[in-house]
């Protein structure tokens, strides 16, 4: 998540860059070709010149897949109770422009809001989470997300801690949660996931996952388009530049 043994301690972290190395020559030495690499900006105390450095860490590394996002500060942690001082919206802004084009120029395209890849080495798995693709979740805190055969779908996730995961496993009480999403926050589900691809959005698919006709989608789309943030046009959804920057205000119109 960066390079700098100085930006791991600060956001609590209990390896070091050393081992991050470490890790990922292991895993090249062993064969394996398709490897990741996490980074975060807009560290507490970090500048743009320091997110680049993570970077070109990385980019010594020659991961096939690169992600890359913004620190943020997530409910119910202690960053959350005592927030550290972090970059201004500005500054963060610029890291991550500079960033972007720095990927770009090291051979890593970008295909998802936070995702850049070599060719050939777009994440299959994450593709089919954007594309509001089905999946299993099998295991300890593992979340799931199927389709009924009546239409209606479901997401679930089972109990986190091991020992409480297999003292249910034969029962339902492996469970910790089980919602069936309402037919009215469904454009928000699909949107909140595909919006995120640097992809046309198909009305095909969206029909296709939701079961919804895309007529459900004409009002958000109209004020979303009135906002010069989408393109709507032969069956597909584009985000034009100025959505892409205000993607979370885009993604809002789809609520119910």
């Amino acid at each position: 998540q960066s390079f700098d043994d100085g930006a791991l301690a600060r956001i609590g972290r209990i390896h070091g860059a050393a081992e991050a190395r470490d890790a990922v020559r292991q895993a090249q030495d062993a064969g394996i070709g398709q490897i990741n690499l996490d980074l975060m900006y807009a560290l507490p105390g970090q500048d743009e010149a320091a997110a680049m450095r993570d970077l070109e860490e990385a980019f010594a590394l020659s991961p096939s897949h690169v992600s890359h996002y913004q620190l943020t500060l997530e409910p119910n942690t202690l960053f959350a109770a005592k927030p550290p001082k972090l970059p201004d919206d500005d500054a963060a802004w610029a890291m991550q422009e500079r960033a972007q084009a720095q990927l770009g120029g090291a051979g890593y395209a970008q295909y998802e809001v936070s995702a850049y890849a070599k060719d050939g080495a777009r994440c299959a798995h994450n593709l089919n989470y954007w594309r509001f693709g089905d999946y299993l979740g099998i295991g300890a805190g593992a979340h799931a997300k199927l389709t009924n055969a009546d239409g209606g779908i479901v997401r679930s996730a089972k109990k986190k801690l091991p020992r409480s995961y297999i003292d249910g496993a034969a029962s339902a009480a492996r469970l910790a949660s089980v919602d069936v999403i309402p037919p009215d926050q469904l454009p928000f589900e699909f949107m909140l996931n595909a919006l995120r691809l640097d992809e046309p959005v198909e009305l095909a698919m969206f029909e296709s996952r939701t079961g919804l006709s895309r007529a459900v989608l004409d009002a958000p789309l109209l004020r979303a388009r009135d906002r010069g943030w989408v393109e709507h046009e032969a069956g597909q959804i584009v985000t034009t530049p100025l959505g892409r920057r205000f993607l979370n205000d885009v993604i809002e119109e789809f609520l119910p």
